[in-house]
């Protein structure tokens, strides 16, 4: 007899619910791509089958506006320190440059 845990593990709630206003977001996304480039174009049309399966994942009214700014936010700040680490990267690489065309 070998030991084994009271429970199994458990699936977290909270990432699912997370995950479930982003799906939200993406298909607000996947609308405005339709409406921008047309359904018959063939951008929309991949966009419209995508549509159609995220929207059977995501209730209508799952995403409230306080959670489309919430994600909006999140999207910026991790713009934000991307920018910065690009800025570094770019930095280091031109300070590398004239080292190697010293040598």
């Amino acid at each position: 007899m070998g030991a084994s845990p009271a429970t199994g593990p458990t699936p977290n709630r909270g990432f699912e619910a997370a995950g479930l206003q982003k799906m939200g977001m993406v298909v607000k996304l996947l609308e405005e791509i339709i409406a921008t480039s047309g359904a018959v174009s063939e951008v929309g049309k991949a966009a419209l089958e995508m549509l159609n399966k995220g929207v059977k994942l995501v209730p209508a009214g799952s995403v409230s506006p306080a959670a489309e700014k919430n994600n909006i936010n999140q999207m910026a700040m991790k713009n934000s320190q991307n920018n910065q680490q690009m800025q570094m990267l770019r930095q280091q690489q031109a300070g590398a440059q004239p080292q190697a065309a010293a040598a």
